[in-house]
């Protein structure tokens, strides 16, 4: 399952040494704290307008639905780059790369901040999310190949950055945007560039891989039955997560402040979740199971959110960052180990899928509404959650053999972590 992975992450060679390494979460190199400090800035770009929406959209005289393109132009421009990421970091290698990416990053989020029509922040959030892809994609690579304590460690490593940057985006959001809807962009940009300094400093450069990874790898590595399932999950796992992202603040109608608190604790379920609730329920329960199970309460509880009152919305919404923590952690683990293919290219090939929906859900979210009313789009959002437990349940003989072998990884590392104390 791991052949190929070293020469494309850098890390340890076969044996699979490195997924039973003996290193702690916490004890990591410099090279790992830089990219993942990075990481949490890049995640936090993508939070960081929520709570903004409604001033936006009043500052640049536009409409719910154009506001929500910000999101999608960002993350179709992601989907779509997700197969350039291979290509380039194969060739000019991972720090490159990683730095190639928080640069568009910092001049796309300080152009963001000076557009003069929602079609400028539009196209320029584009550019944003073309840098993002570059940077995410590449440092999930790079640091489960540097992360000590195996791949577990990394991966979790990888959420917890996730989580603080889906948390802290927000706030920073609301914090900034009080006084003017284009400081928060500034200020992303301005956190940015500290990243670039950090990588620049700290992270060494990576060894090329022997075989430069071609654009169409991610898609042919969604050959695999496995892989192609768990994108396939993860598609409608997404619309759902972006419906209560980009669409939830026009329905809670709140202040900045108030909004950003709201999905600042959602983001702190979300980070305490995907590292330390996840991997406890999957050694008791077992991945697919504590998978499929998320995804029909996360289901329930986007229903409430779309039919309770306006304090049962901001519980729920609150509430749906404890799903989404464990959902995120699951698939991202099952992605990158279900196939054989290089973890690089699964992981392009499944973030190819996956976006696609987070670019979907902005886009329709707000006009089912339109032709509608305000509660029909998180039915469909509740109900794209349980297709996504569908998809699980009807695929899980081709996911099980791999959900089988991270448990036994777990275990395993688990093991090693307490006799190395």
């Amino acid at each position: 399952m791991n052949s190929g992975t070293a020469e494309h992450t850098g890390g340890p060679a076969e044996g699979d040494t490195f997924d039973a390494g003996a290193g702690g979460l916490l004890r990591q190199p410099k090279a790992v704290w830089a990219t993942a400090g990075a990481s949490v800035v890049a995640f936090m770009g993508i939070g960081l307008v929520d709570p903004i929406l409604p001033s936006i959209a009043k500052g640049l005289d536009a409409s719910a639905g154009q506001v929500s393109l910000l999101f999608t132009s960002y993350f179709l421009i992601t989907a779509v780059a997700m197969l350039v990421t291979g290509f380039v970091s194969s060739r000019i290698g991972g720090r490159r790369t990683l730095l190639l990416g928080l640069a568009l990053v910092v001049v796309f989020a300080g152009l963001s901040g000076t557009s003069g029509s929602v079609g400028e922040l539009v196209g320029f959030r584009a550019g944003w999310g073309l840098g993002n892809a570059l940077f995410v994609s590449t440092a999930l690579a790079v640091i489960v190949g540097a992360a000590a304590g195996g791949s577990a460690a990394a991966i979790l490593l990888y959420e917890s950055a996730l989580g603080l940057g889906m948390a802290c985006g927000p706030l920073l959001g609301a914090l900034l945007g009080d006084a003017s809807w284009r400081y928060p962009f500034f200020g992303t940009a301005f956190l940015m560039a500290i990243g670039f300094l950090c990588i620049t400093a700290f992270l060494k450069e990576q060894p090329k891989p022997a075989r430069k990874t071609g654009l169409l790898d991610p898609i042919k590595a969604l050959g695999h039955g496995g892989l192609a399932s768990v994108a396939a999950s993860a598609f409608f796992y997404n619309y759902t997560f972006f419906t209560v992202l980009a669409f939830t603040p026009f329905v809670l109608n709140m202040s900045p402040y108030r909004s950003g608190a709201v999905f600042f604790a959602w983001g702190l379920l979300l980070a305490v979740f995907s590292v330390l609730v996840a991997p406890r329920l999957q050694a008791r329960f077992g991945s697919l199971k504590v998978l499929g199970g998320s995804l029909v309460l996360l289901a329930a509880d986007v229903l409430v959110l779309g039919y309770g009152s306006h304090t049962t919305a901001v519980v729920c919404t609150i509430l749906s960052g404890a799903f989404i923590g464990v959902n995120n952690t699951v698939y991202t683990e099952l992605a990158l180990g279900v196939s054989d293919a290089p973890r690089p290219v699964a992981s392009a090939g499944y973030n190819f899928v996956r976006w696609f929906a987070a670019a979907a859900a902005p886009f329709f979210a707000p006009r089912i509404e339109g032709w509608t009313d305000i509660h029909i789009p998180f039915v469909v959002a509740a109900v794209t959650a349980v297709l996504g437990a569908v998809v699980v349940l009807v695929r899980r003989k081709s996911l099980t053999h791999e959900a089988e072998e991270l448990e036994t990884r777990h275990a395993t590392e688990d093991s090693v972590a307490v006799f190395a104390n």
